[in-house]
């Protein structure tokens, strides 16, 4: 059997309910990327795309890479409202997978539910995660990040084995987080840490892939001549201390790290690496100027993030002329092409096909 038949053997019953037994889309169930990646140094792209337009230029990339790629929103980005992007999960995996159809994608992907977000033990605060969670599930998404870093270490673990409950039921990819990304400022996450939570949640039942730890990272765009610093070192001797768990490192906050630097991120364990802001950037200088303008002005007045236009303009941004939506396509490609290849994840595709016709 050739191996993109495996690929579409493999993919999982709750995509096959949404895409329907004769599509020929090859989304995965992430837990396999990750195992077969476990010690390949090589680095995931995940790419959190709040304006789909880049999405077709990213698998272009894929393609043509012969790469492996994650498409992701959190759930501030897309929950069941639509979130600060106006999309909501079915939404989100929906266009993906539409995209996929249309490009005529053959390498692995999948759809992951970025930062599971749960600020503390309410019982409200979890109702509305599990819930996100579920709404996921139905739309076809094969990997979740639950992420209670902002409570103390055992109420983290507690909040993240209750959510898991239906993830690890289902064998999905998991990714959990010890430490909350603040950069510099924040408290970077100890071995002793992240050792401890994995291992509980181990004998509660449930086998992360991933552990999304306090780096010196931060998300969003790097200020002029900012930066960036990232403990490497201790990020590898996390990863040592887990591997034994079968776990490697989630890298969140890369927009704005010279890819000279992102390769040797791989050296150190990290398997996955979170590309967000820079996608919105590229649709952004890619807008029509006078829709852009308007946003930034939308942004400025209501003192916020130009990130939370995104919603309020979606109407406009989905029907912009086709000549804007391909100049968005092909700045995507190549940006996509040089995280990938900074990633060393070029031929990342062949060595998961191999990984799966060994199962």
């Amino acid at each position: 059997m050739n191996g993109y038949n495996r690929l579409l053997e493999m993919v999982p019953e709750n995509v096959r309910a949404v895409v329907g037994n004769a599509s020929r889309i090859p989304v995965v169930n992430s837990r396999y990327v990750f195992d077969a990646l476990i010690d390949e140094r090589i680095i995931i792209m995940a790419c959190n795309c709040r304006i789909p337009h880049v999405i077709p230029g990213i698998m272009r990339a894929a393609e043509e890479l012969d790469a492996v790629v994650c498409y992701e929103l959190a759930k501030t980005e897309g929950n069941l409202d639509g979130g600060y992007t106006g999309q909501t999960p079915a939404q989100y995996a929906g266009i993906t997978f539409e995209y996929a159809e249309r490009t005529r994608l053959t390498k692995p992907f999948f759809v992951h539910a970025d930062h599971l977000t749960v600020k503390n033990s309410s019982p409200d605060e979890f109702k509305a995660t599990a819930e996100v969670i579920t709404a996921q599930i139905k739309a076809g998404y094969t990997s979740f990040a639950i992420d209670a870093s902002h409570n103390p270490l055992q109420e983290n673990t507690d909040i993240t084995r209750r959510l898991a409950k239906p993830i690890s039921e289902m064998g999905f990819g998991l990714e959990v987080e010890v430490g909350e990304i603040a950069g510099l400022l924040g408290k970077l996450t100890t071995v002793e840490e992240a050792v401890s939570y994995i291992s509980d949640l181990n004998d509660a039942g449930h086998s992360p892939n991933l552990l999304a730890i306090s780096n010196g990272s931060k998300h969003g765009n790097y200020a002029v001549g900012e930066e960036v610093q990232i403990d490497l070192e201790r990020t590898g001797e996390i990863f040592t201390a887990i591997r034994p768990y079968g776990v490697s490192i989630a890298q969140h906050g890369i927009t704005g790290t010279p890819l000279s630097l992102i390769g040797k991120f791989a050296d150190y364990g990290i398997r996955k690496g979170n590309v967000g802001t820079n996608w919105q950037n590229i649709a952004h200088v890619n807008l029509p100027t006078d829709l852009f303008e308007t946003m930034k002005m939308w942004a400025e007045v209501n003192a916020v993030d130009i990130k939370k236009a995104t919603r309020q303009f979606k109407n406009e941004i989905d029907s912009i002329d086709e000549k804007y939506k391909k100049k968005i396509e092909e700045e995507s490609y190549i940006s996509a092409k040089e995280f990938i290849t900074a990633f060393r994840a070029v031929g990342s595709a062949s060595l998961v096909i191999e990984y799966f016709q060994s199962l």
